[in-house]
């Protein structure tokens, strides 16, 4: 189990916009993920050091984003004015995760520009939408050198990760204390704000960089 990439949503129509921003924020550029087919959304993807990566999604104007999950998050998360939608963990083996929350995971993929189709199933987007702090879980499949945080330059890397909401509802969501999967990126709980990731920070060619 292991911090796999953080998600970024806003409007189709700021998608662009908030590509280039934060890109710039942390001086690489973004590259083109293309369009997840079964929940209506398309993103760019930005990989890091430490096979991670940073997405910034949105949903698109299609049926597939009303009726799935992970459409109906980042339609939420740009609704409320965009920002952080939540922290993913990768895992090798959905199995125990759906017996703890009593359902089968689902199947996702994303067609990339380039035609190639990468496919992952996915768990606990709509705990993700009940509780915003809380990350929901991934399975990749096929070739390991097609995940999206492959072949990231040494900088930047994710430093930490701010978080409000339950601690203790998060360590037993995860069945494991969350500052122990991260593997040396930081993870700090803010109070007085509204639950969900909060903020991450990354560390850049140019120091450290805190995107909120």
């Amino acid at each position: 189990m292991r911090l796999d990439h953080v998600s970024y949503a806003t409007h189709a129509t700021h998608l662009a916009d908030e590509v280039q921003r934060i890109g710039s924020r942390l001086q690489r550029p973004f590259v083109d993920g293309g369009i997840h087919p079964r929940f209506g959304t398309r993103n760019f993807v930005l990989p890091l050091g430490g096979r991670n990566y940073v997405e910034v999604v949105a949903a698109l104007d299609h049926p597939a984003a009303e009726q799935a999950p992970f459409g109906q998050a980042v339609h939420e998360r740009a609704e409320q004015g965009g920002g952080w939608l939540g922290w993913v963990v990768a895992v090798d083996d959905l199995a125990p995760f759906e017996t703890r929350v009593g359902r089968a995971s689902v199947e996702g993929h994303r067609v990339r520009p380039d035609g190639h189709d990468l496919c992952w199933r996915q768990l606990g987007v709509n705990d993700l939408r009940a509780e915003p702090y809380l990350p929901f879980f991934i399975h990749w499949e096929g070739d390991p050198d097609d995940h999206p945080g492959a072949g990231g330059a040494d900088v930047p890397r994710l430093h930490s990760l701010c978080l409000a909401g339950d601690v203790e509802r998060t360590a037993a969501w995860l069945g494991a204390d969350p500052a122990h999967l991260l593997d040396g990126i930081g993870l700090e709980w803010a109070t007085d704000t509204q639950p969900g990731l909060v903020s991450v920070t990354f560390d850049t060619a140019c120091g450290l960089v805190t995107i909120d």
